[in-house]
């Protein structure tokens, strides 16, 4: 299974079935902490929903040549949440990353850590030229991300989302290959 180790502590791994119930307990746990900004939790009811989301994962690492594109991010032995890319343009080399974790382990560094691995994923692993971030221009913690790593904010999306009864606004962040090599001595963390 395709482990990427960052510290003793924490690492990212493909998802197996196994994880469902825990990573649905998390989902459900951390509901009224996520719901602000991710529109799917409400079709979320049961461990089968999502194990059913898992097995579209798995499909989506064959189609991508046994990469996956997205991960668990395990902390202390736990499922802490989700960091992958939600969309991948390999005509044009473009991922978009998306990420979410459990209220439970935020403010540890937890995130900060696994976007600069699934950055160096996504440049080394997948040869991207460009990763993109899309998130709610109100929600400034997903957006601090994107800003700590030095991506440029290109731009915003007006009325981009749903969430359950309005609409938000997207900020755009873009971040090039060579921007990456670059830089990354410089990176804030």
């Amino acid at each position: 299974m395709l482990t990427y180790e960052i510290n003793d502590d924490l690492h990212l791994r493909m998802f197996a079935l196994d994880d469902a119930e825990e990573f649905y307990n998390l989902t459900i746990e951390s509901k009224p902490f996520l719901k602000e900004w991710l529109g799917w939790l409400d079709n979320i009811h049961s461990i089968e929903d999502t194990a059913k989301n898992l097995q579209s994962r798995f499909s989506e690492s064959s189609e991508n040549n046994g990469y996956p594109m997205s991960f668990a991010i395990i902390y202390k032995g736990k499922i802490a949440g989700t960091i992958g890319y939600n969309m991948l343009d390999k005509r044009n080399r473009v991922g978009t990353i998306g990420y979410w974790i459990g209220e439970t382990y935020e403010g540890q560094g937890i995130m900060s850590k696994s976007f600069r691995a699934i950055i160096d994923y996504g440049f080394n692993t997948l040869n991207l030229n460009r990763i993109e971030v899309r998130a709610a221009t109100n929600n400034i913690k997903s957006r601090a991300l994107p800003e700590r790593f030095l991506f440029q904010h290109e731009g915003t999306i007006r009325d981009a989302e749903w969430l359950y009864d309005h609409y938000v606004d997207h900020a755009v962040y873009g971040l090039l290959k060579d921007e990456w090599k670059n830089k990354k001595i410089y990176l804030r963390e």
